[in-house]
């Protein structure tokens, strides 16, 4: 099972030295990939009001695919986007800066897609709102044919490509795409289509149940259930080492073929404060190569 981190970048703000510093760190520590979650924009609620969401105008997000390719430059980590939120996004934009970073990290990179939950997001990139489950399966199959061919022709009901195509291509030929998936339908859809998925549960009887939808949809697409990864996540706190380990091992012991530990809102100042108790995680995980 790899190991590797969510990046806290609501706590790190657009501190460059704290990025560099934390990517560079978890890289030491011996974790082998690096998360990042997306946000284009955050909702104002003097504006909206009566807002409930856990992320709003002051909430800080970088940019997954160009903070991607400055981290690329500094480490050899695995980057994974956890997730792009695909619909609010033009298709092929998102498949020429995936086949980008693809090539920066010489193919260490995962993107992960979602529908997202904000309709003021949706608004604000001109996309529409209530389609975005539909139109993620189109936009995957459309993206996947950009990543594997030449030149591609494509009219469907929300996309259009004629006689195009990218240059250079990715790497990895296609890029693996993994979805979020907190729904029956959205784990149907990861069955499906998906290289991996990332539960919004945690291990125990809702997980077992949201995996044998998944495996049900992938065995029904004619796709072999074990080859489709599932990445789960695991918090390093207050808590302290004992209660992660544990919840490691649930993981490992649901099936997860990774596992991100994440820091964000667990009271750390620093990016110092990050890193140590990350520290203290690969100690505890074995990650770490005697010196």
């Amino acid at each position: 099972m790899q190991i590797g981190v969510v990046f806290p970048q609501t706590e790190l703000g657009g501190d460059v030295g704290a990025a560099r510093a934390y990517a560079q760190g978890v890289e030491q520590l011996g974790y082998a990939h690096l998360l990042a979650y997306d946000h284009v924009v955050g909702a104002d609620p003097a504006i909206h009001r009566g807002w409930a969401g856990p992320y709003d105008i002051d909430t800080t997000f970088h940019e997954p695919f160009v903070l991607f390719g400055y981290i690329a430059a500094i480490t050899a980590l695995e980057l994974v986007t956890g997730i792009i939120i695909l619909p609010q996004r033009q298709t092929v934009l998102v498949a020429k800066q995936a086949a980008e970073v693809d090539l920066l990290t010489n193919g260490r990179f995962r993107l992960g897609v979602g529908l997202g939950w904000n309709p003021v997001e949706y608004e604000a990139l001109g996309e529409d709102f209530s389609n975005r489950g539909a139109r993620s399966e189109e936009q995957v199959a459309l993206m996947r044919r950009l990543w594997t061919e030449r030149t591609v022709t494509h009219d469907g009901p929300s996309e259009r490509v004629t006689g195009a195509g990218l240059a250079p291509l990715p790497v990895q030929r296609p890029i693996p795409i993994w979805f979020g998936a907190a729904s029956p339908r959205a784990f149907r859809r990861a069955g499906r289509l998906g290289d991996g998925w990332f539960p919004m549960v945690s291990p125990g009887a809702d997980l077992e149940a949201a995996k044998a939808m998944v495996d049900a949809a992938a065995a029904e697409a004619g796709r072999d259930p074990a080859a489709v990864g599932m990445q789960g996540r695991a918090s390093c706190g207050p808590a302290g080492v004992d209660a992660l380990l544990d919840e490691v091992g649930r993981w490992r012991d649901a099936g997860a073929t990774h596992v991100s530990i994440n820091t964000m809102r667990a009271g750390f100042a620093s990016v110092d404060e990050h890193l140590a108790a990350l520290a203290a995680a690969a100690d505890g995980l074995g990650l770490r190569q005697p010196s």
